[in-house]
C-alpha cells in the first residue's frame, strides 16, 4: 500500500525500475504513516507485536491506507510466514491448497499469517470455510476490506476476529510521503506551494494515488514550478470513493438528512453535492427530500413537499445538469424551512393505536345509513352536520364508545403549524364549553 512508505534508507534496496510506491514501501512498522493509533505503542497492533502474538484481524479502511503493507509487516514482526490471497481471484480450490500448505508448515513449527485481500468478496459459504482453520490455529487470519464488516462478513467470522479501522490519510501523513519521495529522488517536486497543497487535496486521503501522481510529475520534464492551474491541466483528481449500494451511499444520505433536520443549508448543500458529483441517481436524492419534507417539516411549512415534488417534475423535464439546480433549490428550501416532526409522530401513534384497538365500531351518529334497516337500528342517528352549527363546529364525539379520545397530533409553535395549533386550541375550548353546557 502506498500510504505506508519507508524512509529513503529503508527503501535503498528497492529496484530503481520499480514503481515509486514500491520503492517507498516501509520495511518496518515504525515507518508506517497515518495509522499511529494502531501501530503506536498503545495501539492494538503495537501491543500485539510487543506481546509477540497475533489474533485474527479484519482491517477496515478506504483504499490506499496500508492494509496489505501492515499485514506483511506484522508477519515479519512476529516471525510468521506470510501467505497472501485475493478473494477476487481465489476460489475453494485455492483455499484448500493454502490450508494444506499451512498445516504442513505448522508441523515444522512455522505459523502462517493468511492475508485475504478484499475478503468481503468471498460469499458466506467461503467465509465459513475459514472457521475451523482459524479455530485450531492452522492460520491466523488477517482480512482486508473497504466495506463495512458488519454488513459484508459473517457474524461467526467477525466473532473470531478483531476489527481494526484504518483512517483516511490526513494532510500531515500525505506530506510525509511527499517528503520521502523528494528524498528518494534527490530533488523537490516541480510545484509552487499552492500547487503542492492542491496535489495533496487531489489525493483524497489515498497515499497510493498520491505517489502515482508524484511519479508522473518526476517523469515529465517540467522547466518551471507548476501553479494549481498548471497542475490541474497536467494531472487528474482522484475519483471520490462512492458505491451506490454500499456504506458510503448510506453515510452520505444520512448526513444530508441530518444536516437538513439541523437547519444547516451549507452542510446540506455539501453532502448533496458529494452525492450528485459521485454519480448518485438524482431521483434517489429527490425521493429523500420528499420524505424529509413530510417527516421533518410537515405542516410547519406545507409548501415544502410541494417544492420537492416541483423539483422532481423540473428534473424530469430538464434532465442533468440543468435540472440539478431544481434539486438544489428544494434542498435549500427544506434546510431553511421551520421544522416539525409532529405529523410523523402522529402517524406512528395513530397506527399503533389502530393496531391495538382492532375493530372497534365508530359511534352510531357518524356511521353511514344507506338502507332503511340501518336507519331503523340507529345508524346515523343524531348526526350533527357541522356546516349548520354555529361557527361551523358541532363539537360532536367521533370516537368509538369503548375508547377514550386520544391525542396523536400535537402541532408545534413553529411556522404555519403555530396557526394550526391556535385553531385546534380554539376548537378544544368550544368543545369544552359545549360539553359543560
Amino acid at each position: 500500500m502506498a500510504d505506508l512508505f519507508a524512509s529513503q534508507d529503508d527503501a535503498a534496496g528497492a529496484s530503481d525500475t520499480a514503481p515509486l510506491a514500491d520503492q517507498l514501501r516501509p520495511r518496518n512498522l515504525a515507518d508506517v504513516v497515518g495509522q499511529e493509533h494502531l501501530t503506536g505503542p498503545d495501539g492494538a497492533i503495537g501491543r500485539m507485536v510487543a506481546a509477540g502474538r497475533l489474533s485474527s484481524i479484519i482491517f477496515w479502511g478506504p483504499p490506499g491506507t496500508g492494509k496489505t503493507t501492515i499485514s506483511r509487516l506484522l508477519a515479519d514482526a512476529v516471525g510468521m510466514r506470510f501467505e497472501p490471497i485475493s478473494a477476487v481471484f481465489s476460489g475453494v480450490a485455492d483455499l484448500k491448497k493454502v490450508f494444506a500448505a499451512a498445516k504442513e508448515h505448522a508441523r515444522h513449527g512455522q505459523k502462517t499469517l493468511l492475508f485475504v485481500d478484499e475478503i468481503h468478496r468471498f460469499n458466506r459459504a467461503q467465509q465459513d470455510s475459514f472457521l475451523p482453520f482459524v479455530e485450531n490455529g492452522t492460520v491466523t487470519l488477517v482480512g482486508a476490506t473497504t466495506e463495512n464488516p458488519s454488513f459484508e462478513l459473517n457474524a461467526a467470522l467477525l466473532s473470531r476476529a478483531q476489527v481494526l479501522i484504518l483512517r483516511r490519510l490526513d494532510a500531515a501523513a500525505l506530506e510525509q510521503l511527499l517528503d520521502r519521495a523528494e528524498g528518494l529522488m534527490g530533488r523537490p517536486l516541480p510545484l509552487d506551494p499552492a500547487a503542492r497543497e492542491a496535489l495533496l487535496a487531489s489525493a483524497d486521503g489515498d497515499g497510493r494515488f498520491l505517489l502515482n501522481q508524484v511519479e508522473t510529475l518526476y517523469a515529465i520534464d517540467i522547466p518551471e514550478p507548476l501553479d494549481p492551474a498548471g497542475l490541474s491541466a497536467l494531472l487528474h483528481r482522484r475519483v471520490a470513493v462512492y458505491d451506490k449500494d454500499r456504506e458510503g451511499h448510506y453515510n452520505l444520505i444520512s448526513a444530508l438528512h441530518k444536516s437538513l433536520r439541523g437547519s444547516d443549508p451549507q452542510a446540506a448543500l455539501y453532502y448533496l453535492a458529494r452525492m450528485l458529483t459521485a454519480g448518485e441517481e438524482p431521483l434517489y436524492v429527490l425521493r429523500r427530500l420528499v420524505r424529509f419534507a413530510t417527516e421533518d417539516i410537515g405542516l410547519a411549512d406545507p409548501q415544502a413537499v410541494v417544492q420537492c415534488l416541483a423539483a422532481k417534475d423540473a428534473y424530469d423535464f430538464l434532465g442533468s445538469p440543468e435540472g440539478e439546480l431544481a434539486i438544489v433549490q428544494a434542498c435549500l428550501y427544506c434546510a431553511t424551512a421551520p421544522k416539525s416532526n409532529a405529523a410523523y409522530m402522529a402517524m406512528k401513534a395513530s397506527f399503533r393505536s389502530a393496531r391495538e384497538t382492532g375493530s372497534l365500531m365508530p359511534p352510531m351518529n357518524i356511521v353511514n345509513a344507506p338502507t332503511k334497516l340501518m336507519k331503523q337500528v340507529g345508524y346515523g342517528k343524531n348526526y350533527q352536520y357541522d356546516h349548520d352549527a354555529a361557527e361551523g363546529f358541532s363539537g360532536a364525539n367521533y370516537w368509538p364508545e369503548e375508547m377514550e379520545a386520544q391525542t396523536f397530533y400535537a402541532p408545534t409553535d413553529r411556522g404555519f403549524e403555530a396557526r394550526v395549533a391556535e385553531r385546534m386550541a380554539y376548537w378544544d375550548r368550544l368543545r369544552s364549553e359545549r360539553d359543560a353546557g
